[in-house]
């Protein structure tokens, strides 16, 4: 398992990127996460979107929540999904909130 430093903590990475542990993810950390996916400022809609996320995959024994999950529980449709987090809405949420890569993503 690899190590990664975000924001001045070190965290346990996976070989893509995606942290192994979502205990140890801060909200500090996700600007930076979001740069490296291509995301350069995180808004409302983009936290309305994180927050949901960390709070589903609390209930979902930690696994990241679904695409049609995101889209049902925060009211975002999926057309402004693609447009706050492009090529890849739900992986890229996943990284992004400290969570691990959502099953069927390829």
């Amino acid at each position: 398992m690899a190590t990664r430093t975000i924001a001045g903590k070190t965290v346990q990475v996976n070989d893509e990127g995606f942290m192994t542990n979502a205990a140890e993810w801060t909200r500090e950390m996700a600007p930076e996460l979001a740069q490296g996916e291509g995301i350069a400022e995180l808004t409302p809609a983009h936290w309305k979107v994180i927050d949901f996320c960390r709070e589903s995959a609390s209930n979902l024994d930690g696994k990241s929540p679904t695409l049609r999950q995101i889209t049902t529980g925060t009211g975002i449709s999926t057309k402004e999904l693609f447009a706050l987090f492009p090529k890849g809405p739900a992986k890229k949420v996943a990284k992004i909130s400290g969570l691990g890569k959502p099953e069927g993503c390829v």
